[in-house]
């Protein structure tokens, strides 16, 4: 089944500026967990090519790092594309929740 990431069910969008707005993002993803969620988080970055690569890179392994030091489990998929003329988005949702959608 073809899918568009923006088509994925969200509970929450972050809306980030920096990286330390990345870290609290990544802070409030872990305590609210991705198991047992069929929806993800979406997180949008500022069109600077540079910036998005740190806040992507900091999101990306500062929920997998959270994920470890809580013992949970850690298989989460991600996208990134391009949101809208402004920003980049990257959509991150549990494995398991997203083969329950059924893509």
């Amino acid at each position: 089944m073809e899918f568009h990431p923006k088509d994925l069910p969200v509970s929450k969008t972050y809306d980030l500026k920096d990286v330390k707005d990345a870290s609290d993002a990544v802070e409030d993803m872990v305590k609210l967990g991705f198991n047992d969620r069929k929806e993800g988080f979406r997180v949008l970055m500022p069109k600077e090519a540079k910036l998005a690569k740190r806040i992507g890179y900091t999101v990306t392994t500062g929920v997998t790092y959270g994920l470890r030091q809580k013992k949970e489990i850690r298989d989460i998929k991600y996208w990134t594309y391009h949101y809208d003329e402004n920003h980049y988005a990257i959509v991150l949702i549990s494995s398991k929740g997203l083969t329950e959608l059924g893509f």
